[in-house]
Order: C-alpha cells, then structure tokens, then sequence
C-alpha cells in the first residue's frame, strides 16, 4: 500500500513539472545550482539526509556541522561564481546598485574580529556570502523573471508533495512527539515544523504570483495547465501549514497575498502612497498584534497566547546576557560557547538556535551597526521595489509580497539569518537589476564579454 502510494505522489510530481511546462520561459541551466542549495536549506543538511549525524551530541551539531554539508555548500558556491564570472559585466553592474548589501557583508566579515569563535564564524560567513551568490545566479539569468518563476517552481513541486508523502506514508520520517505538550508534530522533509510552515508559505506566494500573471495573459496558450499545477501548490501550502500549526507562516502568508493581490492592480501602477499604505499598515498590524495588543485578541485569533508559545522566555534569556549594544558579539557567533546552553537551562528545554525573532538575532550578533544596515537594505530594497513596480505592476507587488511576508515572518522566527529560506526569498526580492545601459557601461566595448541575453547554445549552462 505504501509503495502504491509512494508512485502516486512521485506521479504526480513529474505531473506538476509537465502541467508547468512552458516553451516560452526557458532560463539557463545554472538556475539548477541555487535551485539544489534551496532545495537543501529548506530541507535538510546532506548529512542529515545521509544519517552522518546520527548519536552526535546536539550542541556539536549547531556549532560544528559536518564534512559533508561544508563539502556540498562549497561545491555550490564554486558553481555559482564559474557562472558569475562568466556574467561578469552583469555581476559588476548589479552589486553597483545594490551598495548596502555589499556594506552589510562587509560589516558582517570585519566583525568576525571581536567574535569569540572567528574560525566557525568565518565559516558562516562564507555560507552567507553563497546565499548572495544564488541570488545573482538567478538575477543575472538571461531572463531573471522566468528564472525567479521556474526557481520557485521547481522547490514548490518537490518539496511539498514530498513533505506529504512523509507525513501521510512515512510518519516515522515526517513526523515527531513533542513530550512536553503530548502532541504529534508534522515537519515534513524539514526538521522542523517552522521550517515547513516557511518554506509552504514561501511556495503559496510564489504560486500566487504565477496564477495572477496567467490570468494576467488571457491568450496564453494551454492556460488551464498553469493554473491546474499552481492551484496544486496552494492546496498543498495551506494543508501543510494547517497540519504543521506553524501559525507565523501561515498569517504572513494570508495577509502577504492579500498585499499581492491589492498592489498588482494595474491602476496602482504608480501610486507610491498606496503602496506604502498596503505594505506598511500589513507590518503595523503585524507589530501591533505581536508586541503592542495587551488583551491578546489578535494573537488568539491565530491560536498563540501572550508568550507567542515560550518565545518571550527566549526573549528573556538573550537579553540577560548584555551583549554590546553597539557591535554585539560577532556574525553568528552568540549561538556559541556556553551561551547556548546557559539559554536552555534558562528556558527549560533544548533545541533551541536563534532567537526567534529576526531584528534581536541581528542585534545580539552585529549590536546596533549590523540593524541600522539592515533597515538600510530594507528600505533600499522597498525603493527597488516601487521602482519596479512602476515598470512591471505584476513582478512589483510579487516582490512586495515577499518583502512584506519576510518582516513579518521575522518578527518570531529569525527570518535573516544567511541559512534560511527566507532570506533567500528576501534577497531575491530587494535587489535591484541593472539596465542594459548600465551593463554596457562596465567594460569598454572594444573588450567584448558575454552579453546580458546570452544566446542558447544546446543546453549550456550559462
């Protein structure tokens, strides 16, 4: 039985990828490199899928990793800088106009100075470093938004059903025993069922925006097939976020399609005061419901209590340790050491990595600098944003959405941190693409490189 419905999921994957097929989007073969590294981050380490792991103590698994899963990250990051490099005018012009991204990595590298583990810091950093190079994999792809389209697509057809597959067939894989509530929890292929509810949620999004753009082309040629796969997804997105209760996921998702919706009308084209108003009063309300409503209505609307389930505990226990304020306690290092215990003997429980909120993870690690960089990303990117919107109200409110959907998401679960899904997601949101004039406007022309639009040859990768 369970063999006969494994086929039929697998079936209906391949399905997906056929309903989905489109001649007329055709993206390089290169987006297959960041497509295997989400494909990880959202899932889990090689090792884990390997069973490397298997009996090693947990504090060791947060701090030190395996040889494997460094090995496939940089393999990864190689790829993606021989592509780069191929693309060199379009990287150049690119990074040119996204200056605050470079300043943050930057900042993020010299902080590795004070941090108490440099050697495993200088580690992340390199992962971090490979999250931006995905990024530009994709974004300087002869055409970025089918990149961005069949890069979404490709994670949503596999994860997803693959999570169901987990949870309904191999429960031994996909679920687990919460000892302290008495309660069975679902996370899928993940580890987690947070990380399910994200990388659902980003899914649903990225579904979203592809059915609003087909209804978008009324003459599109087998239409029912494209809204037949992303319906799929949506079903799939909203029966995993209800199963995994991953709440967070679950109302950024709502409300972050709603801000898709609302914003991809063509008259808004345009109309940055509307725009700020969707985007801004979806975060508002999100804060207000979070850390400003003290009867709690809002939150047990969504099923959460007043200590958004132990996470003002953890909250607590950071805070106690007074990092410095101004630079904290070097990039990604304050899970280090004995500070992570101390936070689970503090709290009760173990398990427990980041800070649960997104805005405290960046403070504790980088102090004030690293979040004053950060809101400087955001808004930089929110000016993208806009920008782009203005030319294309379609990609515009997609990348809104996104946007919108990552503050909120980060506001209880630590949605910037380079390893993640979301930021990710975010990365691809917020960077600004050159013009072609500005590409041209790199080497002289009498030195020819690569052009913007490479032209196919087979199937090269780049």
């Amino acid at each position: 039985m369970h063999l006969a419905i494994t086929v039929v999921i697998l079936t209906g994957i391949a399905g997906l990828f056929y309903l989905d097929r489109d001649p007329a989007i055709r993206p390089s073969t290169a987006v297959w490199i960041p497509t295997a590294w989400m494909l990880i981050v959202s899932s889990r380490q090689v090792s884990d899928w390997l069973s490397l792991n298997h009996g090693a103590p947990l504090v060791s698994r947060f701090t030190q990793g395996h040889l494997s899963d460094a090995a496939f990250f940089s393999f990864l990051i190689l790829l993606g800088l021989l592509v780069l490099n191929y693309r060199s005018r379009q990287v150049v012009a690119t990074l040119h106009r996204n200056l605050p991204l470079i300043v943050y990595l930057t900042y993020c590298a010299l902080s590795l100075l004070w941090s108490d583990f440099p050697v495993v810091g200088f580690k992340r950093w390199i992962k971090a470093l490979g999250s931006i190079v995905m990024a530009l994999v994709i974004l300087t792809d002869r055409d970025p938004e089918s990149a961005i389209r069949r890069f979404f697509s490709r994670v949503s057809f596999l994860l997803l059903p693959l999570s169901v597959l987990f949870i309904e067939v191999y429960p031994s894989l996909g679920t687990g025993w919460d000892p302290t509530g008495h309660v069975i929890y679902y996370f899928g292929v993940m580890t987690q069922k947070n990380e399910l509810g994200v990388v659902s949620m980003l899914c649903g999004l990225a579904s979203l925006s592809a059915i609003l753009s087909t209804l978008d082309q009324r003459h599109m040629p087998h239409r029912s097939r494209h809204f037949a796969a992303h319906g799929t997804v949506l079903l799939m997105t909203f029966w995993l976020l209800y199963r995994s209760d991953s709440m967070t996921s679950m109302a950024s998702l709502i409300i972050a399609c709603g801000v898709m919706v609302l914003a991809g009308r063509p008259w808004a084209a345009g109309r940055r005061a509307y725009l700020y108003s969707i985007a801004g009063g979806a975060f508002v309300l999100a804060v207000f419901a979070t850390f400003i409503d003290e009867s709690g209505v809002l939150l047990r609307m969504i099923g959460r209590n007043a200590t958004l389930t132990g996470r003002t505990d953890i909250w607590k226990a950071v805070l106690s340790f007074h990092t410095n304020p101004l630079v904290g306690t070097g990039f990604d290092s304050f899970w280090l050491g004995d500070r992570i215990q101390t936070v689970w003997r503090m709290i009760g429980y173990t398990g427990v990595a980041e800070a649960h909120d997104g805005y405290l993870e960046i403070y504790i690690n980088l102090g004030w600098i690293g979040l004053v960089l950060l809101i400087w990303i955001i808004l930089r990117g929110y000016r993208n944003i806009i920008a782009l919107h203005c030319r294309d109200h379609r990609a515009g409110s997609a990348r809104l959405a996104f946007l919108t959907a990552g503050l909120m998401y980060s506001l209880t679960e630590a949605g910037f941190r380079a390893e993640t899904p979301m930021w990710l997601a975010i990365l691809l949101a917020i960077t600004a693409l050159a013009p072609a004039y500005e590409i041209a406007a790199v080497e002289p022309a009498s030195h020819p490189a690569p052009s913007q639009f490479v032209r196919p040859l087979g199937r090269r990768i780049l």
